[in-house]
C-alpha cells in the first residue's frame, strides 16, 4: 500500500515520477521564455526554464555517468526542478482565482445596455413595441419613463425630466432635458417621460466608442515589467556565460576530464537554478493577496501590487470616487435685503414637494431651514424647470436650476425668484467621502502626486480639490481627454488611477494600475486590477501600503535568493560545492524566502 524507501531512491523512479511535472512545466515555461527571448528582454520564465532544464539534464548525465553506484545519489535532483515548476504554477493559479472573484469579462458591458427598448409606433404615441437593443435603427422614436435607461443616443421630441449621466459625463447633479435636448444611451432617467428619436445605432452610439476606447488603451498599455523579471534580464545570459566559462577553463586550463567539466559546468546551472528566485515573488505576492483580500481589497493581476506600490501619480476621477453621490447644500448665497430665515424657509417648503433626488436631499438635510410661520398654494412644478408657489403675502415664488431672470450675480445651481426678482442662489456640491483629506496627506507624504481628473465643471473640481487637498486638477475632461492625461503622466513615471464611471474605463484601462469600487459600473470593474469592497476612500490607503510591504518583501526575498547565488556559484564552477551541499544550501535560502514572506502576513498596516 505504501511506497517503500529504496523505491523512492531509485533514479528511474524519481525519473517516471517527475517526468509528467518536466512536460507540463517545459510547455507552460517554455514558451513564455521564448517569446521573452525572441523580444530581446529575457523574463523570469526563462530563468525558471533554465533553471528546471538544468537540474534535469544533471540528474540525467549523473545517473548515466554513475547508475549502479552509490555515487548516483549526489547527482539526482529531478525533484529541484519540479519543485520549482510546481510552486510557481500553484502562484499563477492563485492569480487567475483572484481575478474570478471579480466582474473580469468586458461582455459585462450589456448591463449598461437596455434588454429591452421601448419602440414607438408611428400610428399612435401611446402604442409602443418591445424590441431587443440590437434592433434599434437610426430614427426610431424610442420611449423612456422615470428610472429606465436612455435606450439609445438621441433627441427628447415630445417630454420633459431629469437624467442622470454622471457615469458618462461626470456631471454630478442630474441635468434637465426638455424637448430639443440630447441624451446619451445608457445613462438613467431620474424623472419624468421621454419620446427620444435616435440618432445612433448600437454600432455608432457613445456607448460603443467608450468600449473601443477600452479595447485600444488595453492593446496600448505597455507591458509591466516585474523587479524579477528585470532582474533576469541581466542575470540569466551572466549565469549561461559564467556556465560556459566554466567548462572552458577546467576542461582546457586545468585539464579536467570532459565529463567532469561538464558536471562542474551544469553545476553553476542547477545551483543558480531560481528555486528562491522563483519563490521570491510569488510567495510574497500570495500573502499580499491574501492579506489585501481580508482588508477588502481584491487583486485581480498580482503585478498590480508592486506596480502600486512604485507609482508616483495617482489620479482620482470625482464622483462616486472622491464624493459619494449624497448632494448637500454646501453654500446658500442670499441678498442682504432678504431676511435670511424666510428665504431659507421658503426654499425648505417648496423643495418638500418635489421628487428630485437634489429636492430630495435638501429636504432631508436641511431640516433647520423649517419656518412654521409659511404657508403656501397653488404649488406646482414645471418638469425639468422648477417649481411655483405663492405665499402668504400673494408673492409669486419660483425655485429652479433655470434662470428666468437676472441673477443679480448671486452664485448657485439652484435659483429663488419671487416676483420675478432673484433672492437667492443655492449652491449644490456631492459630499466629499470621509477621510478624503486624510488620504491624500498620506499619498503626499509618501512622495506621490495627486491629480484630479473629472468630467465635471472647473469650479467644482477646485472646490473638491481645495477639501480634499489634491495638487492638480484637469476639469470637464472627455473619455478621450482623460486618455491624453494619462498618457502625459506615464512619460514621468508609473501612475496609478481611480475611478467608478463608464467613462473612467478606457483611463482606467491605459494606467499602469488601476482601482475602482465594487460598487462601481461593471465596465470601471472589469478595467481595474484592484478593487475595494468597501467605498471608505480610506480603503485605498490600506491598499497601497500592503502593496508596499508586499514590493519590499519581494526585494527582500530576491536579495537572499542573490546572495546565495553570489556565494554559491564560484564555489560550483571551481568544484568546490559538492551537489548534497548545493542541495542543502538551495533548501536554506528557500526557507528564508518563504518565511519572510509568512511575515508579511503578520506585519501590522500602519494608520
Amino acid at each position: 500500500m505504501f511506497i517503500s524507501w529504496p523505491l523512492l531512491h531509485n533514479p528511474i523512479f524519481q525519473l517516471v515520477l517527475s517526468l509528467p511535472v518536466y512536460v507540463v512545466g517545459f510547455a507552460f515555461f517554455g514558451r513564455s521564455a521564448y517569446h521573452s527571448v525572441k523580444n530581446g528582454v529575457p523574463n523570469m520564465d526563462v530563468l525558471i526554464f533554465i533553471g528546471s532544464l538544468s537540474a534535469f539534464i544533471y540528474s540525467i548525465v549523473g545517473m548515466t555517468l554513475f547508475f549502479g553506484s552509490h555515487e548516483v545519489y549526489k547527482y539526482l535532483f529531478f525533484e529541484t526542478g519540479t519543485t520549482i515548476i510546481t510552486l510557481v504554477l500553484l502562484g499563477n493559479l492563485l492569480e487567475k482565482r483572484a481575478v474570478k472573484q471579480t466582474t473580469g469579462d468586458i461582455t459585462a458591458l450589456q448591463k449598461l445596455k437596455s434588454e429591452k427598448v421601448k419602440l414607438v409606433h408611428k400610428s399612435a404615441e401611446a402604442n409602443y413595441t418591445e424590441i431587443s437593443y440590437e434592433e434599434i435603427k437610426k430614427g426610431d422614436l424610442l420611449f423612456a419613463a422615470a428610472g429606465d435607461k436612455i435606450p439609445m443616443d438621441g433627441i427628447i421630441e415630445k417630454g420633459e425630466g431629469f437624467v442622470d449621466e454622471s457615469m458618462v459625463t461626470g456631471e454630478s447633479i442630474t441635468i434637465s432635458k426638455s424637448v430639443g435636448s440630447t441624451v446619451i444611451g445608457g445613462t438613467i432617467l431620474e424623472d419624468g417621460n421621454l419620446f427620444v428619436r435616435a440618432t445612433s445605432n448600437p454600432k455608432s452610439s457613445i456607448l460603443s466608442g467608450i468600449i473601443e476606447l477600452v479595447k485600444k488603451a488595453q492593446a496600448d498599455k505597455p507591458a509591466i515589467q516585474k523587479l524579477a523579471d528585470d532582474i533576469s534580464a541581466i542575470f540569466v545570459p551572466l549565469v549561461i556565460v559564467i556556465a560556459a566559462l566554466a567548462f572552458a577553463i577546467n576542461y582546457f586550463a586545468f585539464d579536467i576530464s570532459f565529463s567532469d567539466s561538464l558536471l562542474r559546468s551544469v553545476a553553476v546551472l542547477v545551483i543558480s537554478c531560481p528555486c528562491a528566485m522563483g519563490l521570491a515573488t510569488p510567495t510574497a505576492v500570495m500573502v499580499g493577496i491574501g492579506k489585501a483580500g481580508k482588508n477588502g481589497i481584491l487583486v485581480k493581476q498580482a503585478s498590480a501590487l508592486e506596480e502600486f506600490a512604485k507609482t508616483k501619480n495617482i489620479i482620482f476621477d470625482k464622483t462616486g470616487t472622491l464624493t459619494d453621490g449624497h448632494f448637500a447644500v454646501s453654500d446658500i448665497d442670499i441678498s442682504a435685503t432678504e431676511n435670511e430665515q424666510y428665504i431659507k424657509g421658503i426654499i425648505f417648503i417648496i423643495e418638500q414637494h418635489s421628487s428630485h433626488p437634489i429636492a430630495v436631499s435638501i429636504f432631508n438635510s436641511q431640516k433647520d431651514w423649517l419656518a412654521p410661520n409659511i404657508t403656501l398654494r397653488e404649488i406646482a412644478e414645471r418638469k425639468g424647470l422648477g417649481i411655483s408657489a405663492k405665499d402668504q403675502n400673494n408673492d409669486y415664488w419660483f425655485l429652479g436650476s433655470v434662470k428666468t431672470g437676472d441673477t443679480k450675480s448671486l452664485k448657485g445651481n439652484l435659483f429663488l425668484f419671487r416676483n420675478k426678482e432673484c433672492v437667492a442662489g443655492i449652491s449644490i456640491a456631492d459630499k466629499v467621502k470621509d477621510h478624503a483629506a486624510e488620504v491624500m496627506k498620506y499619498f503626499s507624504q509618501q512622495e506621490i502626486d495627486t491629480i484630479l481628473l473629472s468630467g465635471d465643471t472647473l469650479e467644482k473640481c477646485n472646490t473638491l480639490a481645495q477639501i480634499a487637498g489634491l495638487q492638480e486638477v484637469f476639469a470637464a475632461a472627455s473619455p478621450d481627454k482623460k486618455l491624453e492625461v494619462i498618457d502625459a503622466f506615464a512619460k514621468k513615471g508609473s501612475v496609478a488611477m481611480v475611478g467608478d464611471g463608464i467613462n473612467d474605463a478606457p483611463a482606467l484601462s491605459k494606467a499602469s494600475v488601476a482601482v475602482s469600487f465594487s460598487n462601481a459600473t461593471a465596465i470601471a470593474q472589469q478595467s481595474a486590477q484592484i478593487v475595494l469592497m468597501n467605498p471608505d476612500i480610506k480603503t485605498l490607503q490600506k491598499a497601497h501600503i500592503i502593496a508596499r510591504q508586499t514590493y519590499k518583501t519581494i526585494k527582500q526575498n530576491l536579495f537572499w535568493a542573490f546572495a546565495y547565488n553570489i556565494v554559491a556559484i564560484p564555489l560550483a564552477a571551481a568544484g568546490f560545492l559538492y551537489p548534497m551541499v548545493a542541495a542543502a544550501s538551495m533548501a536554506f535560502s528557500d526557507v528564508v524566502v518563504i518565511g519572510n514572506a509568512i511575515r508579511l502576513r503578520f506585519t501590522k498596516i500602519e494608520d
